[in-house]
């Protein structure tokens, strides 16, 4: 067991217990016993974890551990090369620091695309239909199309001819267009760049290059194309520090009037305050959220408004979709340990990915 590499679990593994287990044959797995984050530096500078050359986190594990920073990663051992994060987003985690200390990072992207798309397409219909409305009104009122004022609710809309906007082309907003091209949507987006194999930039007044993908070919437009000419809004990026609030007040006076919006990203990569303004004034018809700002507490705004449809964040939330994930991200543990690289490195650090081969411990 000496000569095995050490791996940290910070978390638990809920459902991927045989993959797990399996790790027993090439690795020695530790625990942490700290329970908050001044304990867990206290522990990693104890020498207690020293030879620890890969973790394997959850998204829960930050109530012991904290943020993924540099005064973390000054305190875990120099042998510590990996962090293998179960979860599409790891805005936990600070990756320039982690860059600075040679630790890389993994994530878990195309495990969550199927669940999340078809969240966001849930999201999508109940927002434009107006159920959260209609909901409200069966609860109070029984099975009537009517109004706290008694007036009939207001129609909702069809998605069929749509134009739907995705902010952020990776593998959850190319999923969201192939499902949603079956509803007879008219499928626009804006990326960093273009997807392979599509045209130009894309210029203003909706003209741009065609991309041609697996899941669905969009037109790729500009930033100010997509808000000014979408009917609905899907917001499938990662949170950063440049896509923090990417979405605010100057944004939704470009949009079109009537526009609804559907975010399943991270909550911070719009403003809520400035969307609760939106929604009262009516620029934004409706919404449907799987994420807020500060999570768990939800803009009261949010709440009291009738034209918002509210998820508890469980956009992967399925038993497949939950072990994909942790088998996923222990993979990444496994191909750190016998050959010195990860799976799915985070996209900042393609040029860190180690190419050598045996074990990784450094």
């Amino acid at each position: 067991m000496a000569d095995k590499p050490k791996v940290l679990l910070l978390g638990e593994i809920e459902h991927a217990h045989e993959a797990w287990a399996s790790l027993a044959d090439i690795a020695h797995v530790l625990r942490p016993r700290a329970r908050n984050r001044a304990d867990f530096i206290a522990e990693c500078q104890s020498g207690s974890l020293d030879g620890v050359v890969a973790a394997y986190r959850t998204f829960a594990s930050a109530r012991v551990t904290g943020r993924i920073d540099g005064a973390l990663l000054d305190a875990l051992p120099s042998s510590f090369r990996f962090l293998c994060h179960n979860g599409a987003g790891y805005d936990q985690i600070d990756i320039t620091a982690c860059t600075r200390h040679n630790v890389r990072v993994s994530n878990t992207p195309t495990a969550v695309d199927d669940a999340t798309a078809d969240t966001a397409i849930w999201l999508l219909l109940g927002a434009l239909r107006g159920f959260p409305a209609a909901v409200a009104s069966l609860r109070a009122r029984g099975a009537r199309r009517t109004g706290p004022d008694g007036r009939p609710l207001p129609l909702g809309r069809d998605p069929r001819g749509k134009v739907l906007g995705i902010l952020g082309m990776g593998g959850i907003g190319r999923n969201l267009a192939a499902k949603a091209r079956a509803l007879g949507m008219r499928i626009r987006y804006h990326n960093r760049s273009p997807l392979s194999g599509g045209g130009g930039g894309g210029g203003g007044g909706g003209g741009g290059g065609r991309a041609g993908d697996d899941a669905a070919t969009a037109e790729y437009v500009d930033f100010e194309t997509l808000l000014r000419e979408s009917d609905v809004l899907s917001l499938n990026l990662p949170l950063n520090p440049s896509t923090r609030h990417i979405i605010s007040t100057p944004q939704f006076a470009i949009m079109k009037p009537g526009i609804v919006i559907v975010n399943t990203a991270r909550g911070a990569v719009m403003d809520e305050a400035a969307l609760v303004e939106a929604l009262n004034s009516g620029r934004v018809a409706s919404v449907g959220l799987d994420v807020y700002e500060n999570e768990p507490h939800i803009h009261p705004g949010l709440l009291a408004n009738p034209n918002v449809l509210l998820l508890p964040h469980v956009g992967t939330w399925t038993l497949e979709t939950e072990t994909k994930m942790e088998e996923w991200a222990i993979d990444n543990v496994r191909m750190a340990v016998t050959k010195g690289k990860l799976k799915s490195i985070v996209p900042e650090q393609k040029a860190m990915q180690c190419e050598e081969s045996g074990q990784a411990n450094l």
